[in-house]
């Protein structure tokens, strides 16, 4: 059996600790042949970590050994590093979100249609055990036309104190680019990505501008932060569904929260955990599943799906237009934020 070659782009955490882990537990289809990193030192220790033999400063080279990329850099760099994968006949799956802007994810999109390689972006919460039941119910019509999706990924004080997570330039923005897109593209793939005509959305980041600040995850200059620590947001589809959207990295709630909602018609879903939410016989139910099938490890799901995809046997399941919707809809949030008009999509 063929096995793809994998190369990955950027040592970073997410590398380590997710996308090569998963590859290395499916053995019989893909292997890790080389990874690249600007830090030479990182990328030989990753190297040495996870016994990889080729080893690369610049991704240009990486591409000449490999397959297919895993791109696991700052977000400033997708686009561009994607496209050249793509031109030189290489599959990409690149971390999430997409590009800085839905203009780059176009471009992207372009590039794959042109090579013929495959192209899918990091949005693992698809993969998610929780995902795949409510995906289930849905298509088989438990709960009607979807109407309305509550959507809220909520951390009380966790900026990431730690890589670019905070610098504008490099990554686009803050929660909502970084955390929020996960929970943005879960929600509008259960609602079978109908197209968004109207978006209205306010950023925030006066928590992390204040001093003295309490942040469990690491420390960041308060002075110099000028990304968005809390974005809210109202989003109205072509098909009469809405959404009401809300993220955060910092907020003066209770606790931490994440969560996704749809009310049907004929009934709703709740997750995390999944439940389905049905009125008949003349009763209200809230049904638990006792058990969900499928593996607990999402990125496991989702290196398997993309390898899968490469080597003819599977459907890529996020598939890059659907990413690029994402994106063009955290860009008419940080447009409605800034004009203080409502988005026409």
């Amino acid at each position: 059996m063929k096995k793809l070659k994998m190369g990955i782009i950027g040592a970073g955490g997410i590398a380590r600790d997710r996308h090569i882990p998963a590859y290395l537990n499916i053995p019989h289809s893909v292997s890790v042949e080389a990874i690249c990193d600007i830090n030479q030192n990182a990328a030989e220790d990753t190297a040495k970590l996870f016994n990889i033999e080729h080893v690369y400063t610049d991704y240009q080279e990486l591409l000449k050994v490999v397959d297919a990329v895993t791109i696991c850099t700052p977000n400033r760099f997708h686009a561009e590093m994607a496209i050249k994968a793509l031109e030189a006949g290489k599959h990409v799956l690149c971390e999430k979100p997409m590009a800085m802007n839905a203009e780059e994810c176009q471009a992207m999109i372009d590039a794959a249609k042109k090579s013929g390689a495959l192209l899918s972006v990091g949005y693992h919460f698809r993969f998610t055990k929780d995902a795949a039941a409510a995906k289930k119910v849905i298509l088989e019509n438990e709960i009607g036309k979807p109407v309305v999706a509550r959507v809220h990924a909520l951390r009380r004080r966790k900026v990431p104190g730690w890589g670019v997570f905070t610098n504008k330039e490099l990554q686009g923005g803050g929660s909502l680019i970084d955390w929020g897109c996960h929970f943005l593209d879960l929600s509008l793939w259960l609602l079978g990505n109908p197209k968004p005509v109207q978006v209205i959305g306010q950023t925030y980041n006066a928590l992390s501008k204040t001093p003295e600040q309490v942040n469990e995850w690491g420390t960041f200059n308060h002075e110099t932060f000028d990304v968005d620590d809390h974005v809210t947001a109202y989003i109205k589809f072509d098909n009469g569904a809405t959404m009401l959207f809300e993220t955060s990295w910092s907020a003066n709630i209770k606790e931490d929260s994440e969560g996704v909602s749809i009310s049907g018609e004929t009934g709703g879903i709740d997750l995390f955990p999944f439940e389905l939410n049905q009125s008949k016989h003349g009763m209200l139910f809230n049904s638990q599943a006792n058990w969900l099938p499928g593996v607990d490890d999402p990125g496991l799901n989702q290196v398997t799906n993309f390898v899968e995809a490469c080597l003819g046997q599977s459907e890529l399941i996020v598939k890059p237009e659907e990413a690029m919707q994402v994106s063009s809809i955290m860009d008419a949030i940080y447009e409605s934020s800034e004009t203080n008009k409502v988005v026409q999509l």
